[in-house]
């Protein structure tokens, strides 16, 4: 069943947060802008909450099974589609591109949600996994304060290898890892890799299809020596 009481309840806290942290939002932002395949590359968010994400990132589709938080994200502008991670409204090899931010820890189904961004992505696409690292100084603070927490009380915290691990078995390639929300640096630093910053995000393939380059055409068939049908 989907968590979405929280984010049903308290829609506004959840979009007052990064009005009140907007260092650690553009980070974020930046961090996953990063990772962004070019235009004109079609993309969807998967938990889209209040558009947040998929807005200022130019992405024009979304899913989100909450409807106080899918209407403010209609109201910025984002075709929001009501659903769930597990069951996409979307057709086979729909997209170039699907995102999930801080999505992950609050799935019912990680596996079959992933399996189903597998589905409806291109061959050769991408899927952009956000989330807070719980081995991150911050990861282990929220797990400490989740049941005094509006939103993570019911929420599922993965580390880096945890998440990769998860990816690969649902058919992904991790490609590329980028971190922000490092202790000690200025907000809005992104380094490649993980293992430092509280925010990852993680650049998972679907394997292109194989290259026509690597067909072998078939052998004539030698007239007097035929091969059988």
């Amino acid at each position: 069943m989907p968590k979405t009481a929280p984010f049903e309840k308290h829609s506004e806290a959840y979009d007052a947060w990064f009005d009140q942290h907007p260092d650690l939002y553009q980070a974020e932002l930046e961090a996953l802008r990063g990772l962004l395949p070019p235009p004109p590359a079609r993309g969807m968010e998967i938990g889209a909450g209040t558009g947040k994400f998929a807005v200022p990132l130019g992405i024009k589709i979304g899913v989100e099974p909450a409807e106080q938080m899918a209407a403010r994200a209609r109201a910025r502008g984002l075709e929001v589609h009501s659903g769930v991670a597990e069951r996409l409204p979307f057709p086979d090899r729909h997209f170039d591109f699907a995102l999930m931010v801080t999505t992950i820890c609050f799935l019912d189904d990680v596996a079959r949600s992933l399996r189903e961004a597998f589905r409806v992505l291109k061959p050769g696409g991408s899927l952009l996994v956000g989330f807070v690292d719980k081995e991150s100084d911050l990861g282990r603070r929220y797990a400490d304060k989740k049941q005094r927490s509006k939103f993570y009380r019911d929420a599922t915290f993965f580390s880096p290898a945890e998440v990769r691990e998860r990816l690969a078995g649902a058919g992904f390639r991790v490609a590329r890892v980028r971190q922000t929300l490092l202790p000690g640096q200025a907000p809005r630093v992104v380094r490649d890799g993980f293992g430092e910053g509280a925010f990852v995000v993680i650049e998972a393939r679907k394997p292109a299809a194989e290259s026509p380059g690597r067909w072998e055409k078939p052998k004539a068939r030698d007239p007097q020596n035929p091969s059988p049908p």
